[in-house]
């Protein structure tokens, strides 16, 4: 990450967060069980927990100390979060250190580790709002497209199943590209970006944003049609924050599940704004979307749509990418107890497939009939990936489901 500050400042207390930390074996596929997990104040380099992952590759949720709420909620007060290091080791592994992983109050602080045979060291940036990002170089929110005679644009919007994020500026030839799902990256981003102790109206307003601007650079092949090769940057004077393997937050986990396929748009228009924003505190610009008026807004009860009205003009409307790539079978609406069909069948041979590497997940049989098992299967996938328990697949469990097992079928 070439940009952004990772400076050390003692962690204080006032308040508390949660941290879940997750191990798997080279990707989500297939979790680490009995991996060897330290908590370490980065501060003292004292050892403050240690664990030993389950046979989901799970801890015990950490409860640990946190500045006070209300830091986050106003702009130029101290800093909004504490900051710890995770060292996980693993035997015939080399041992992975995660630094300045971010906790917020009143907030779960979630970090993958995916373990290789070779040393990793991940070092997080402060996030935006609290760090020195360059800010972003303004750009026209509908691009004109160039596209050769023999070519055409896509119909419509796809969400890609995964996507290149350059590691700096475009034109640094010197750093590395990384390979990274979509949900995965924005969620990143909006960790990167935005503090999750706000309301969830402004987090879902500062998504949609973020949303829109990357399916506006997968539309249009902005940086592939200049000759690069790959699909957005890391830098916030070009594109979004983005920091290679950082924890993200439950809270903002859980509202891009709900919203991963909605981008911003115009009558009129195909293709996706390019959705600007600011902090709105050093850097203010018209028409884009500030983060800390968003989150004003919120609290006066501006619900997410209201916000980006506000912002982008009121005849702003949100579209749905209909076509989701990598994913065996788009979603066909809520399944619960009584459902019958290919739907349900689909999703009884998934949950069988994760179960081989998930062991807690029971087996259940194949017969496309929604029962009891089924329902029973879903809650304990829904409970170890931190999702709503309903027993129901709703639109974030059929995707998170679709995610794992394609994961799984590519370690097998």
């Amino acid at each position: 990450m070439s940009e952004g500050n990772t400076t050390q400042v003692k962690n204080i207390e006032g308040g508390f967060g949660t941290l879940q930390i997750k191990a798997f074996l080279n990707s989500i596929g297939k979790p680490a069980e009995k991996a060897f997990v330290q908590i370490i104040d980065p501060n003292t380099d004292r050892i403050l927990e240690e664990a030993t992952t389950n046979s989901e590759g799970q801890i015990q949720p950490i409860t640990l100390a946190t500045p006070p709420l209300e830091f986050s909620m106003q702009p130029s007060l101290p800093r909004p979060f504490n900051q710890y290091n995770v060292k996980v080791t693993y035997p015939n592994y080399r041992e992975t250190n995660i630094n300045n992983v971010q906790l917020f109050p009143n907030s779960t602080a979630l970090q993958n580790v995916v373990l290789t045979p070779s040393f990793a060291e991940i070092v997080i940036p402060y996030p935006v709002l609290w760090g020195d990002f360059p800010p972003k170089i303004p750009e026209a929110e509908v691009k004109r497209l160039s596209i050769p005679s023999n070519q055409a644009v896509l119909p419509e919007p796809v969400i890609p199943s995964v996507f290149f994020v350059h590691d700096g500026r475009p034109e640094d030839k010197t750093v590395q590209n990384y390979t990274v799902g979509f949900t995965d990256y924005i969620k990143n981003v909006a960790s990167s970006e935005i503090y999750a102790t706000w309301p969830r109206e402004a987090l879902k307003a500062n998504i949609l944003a973020m949303l829109s601007f990357t399916l506006n650079r997968v539309y249009t092949e902005w940086y592939r049609g200049k000759g690069y090769d790959f699909t957005i940057t890391n830098s916030t004077a070009f594109d979004q924050a983005f920091t290679f393997g950082r924890n993200i937050f439950q809270e903002v986990s859980n509202v891009v599940d709900e919203v991963f396929t909605t981008y911003i748009s115009k009558p009129g228009i195909m293709q996706p704004l390019l959705t600007q924003y600011s902090d709105g505190k050093r850097v203010k610009r018209e028409g884009w979307l500030s983060q800390w008026g968003s989150k004003e807004l919120a609290d006066q009860g501006f619900s997410a749509l209201q916000i980006l009205k506000n912002y982008y003009g009121y005849n702003i409307i949100l579209k749905e990418a209909k076509k989701v790539e990598g994913i065996p079978l788009s979603f066909q609406g809520v399944l619960r107890v009584g459902a019958t069909g290919e739907a349900v069948r689909t999703i009884q041979q998934q949950l069988n497939a994760i179960s081989n590497n998930y062991p807690l997940i029971p087996k259940v049989i194949e017969d496309g009939a929604y029962g009891e098992n089924t329902a029973e299967a879903v809650r304990t996938f829904q409970k170890i990936f931190k999702l709503p328990i309903t027993g129901e697949v709703n639109f974030p469990t059929w995707y998170r489901i679709s995610d794992l097992f394609v994961a799984v079928e590519k370690l097998s």
